[in-house]
């Protein structure tokens, strides 16, 4: 950790930085019990995938529609190999 002395302090940048640092009072810092963590100040970056939940369910109606044809086909090659 880096000590800031008083003189050097007009050196630091003071800016907010999205996903990235905050510049947060000493007194928040109290009411956080002196965590340092910057996941505690800074809010982390959303990176799940959106999914359309009505396009994945018509996806999979689609495919059990094509599991069941095919299912009924193999049974139609599976009888006539059993009577022929």
């Amino acid at each position: 950790m880096r000590i800031v002395k008083s003189r050097d302090r007009k050196a630091v940048v003071k800016t907010d930085a999205a996903f990235y640092s905050r510049l947060v009072h000493r007194n928040e810092i109290a009411e956080n019990d002196f965590n340092l963590s910057v996941s505690t100040y800074v809010e982390q970056k959303a990176t799940r995938e959106k999914i359309d939940i009505a396009k994945l369910k018509a996806e999979l109606g689609e495919i059990v529609a094509r599991e069941t044809a095919l299912r009924a086909e193999i049974d139609k090659i599976a009888t006539g190999l059993n009577n022929g």
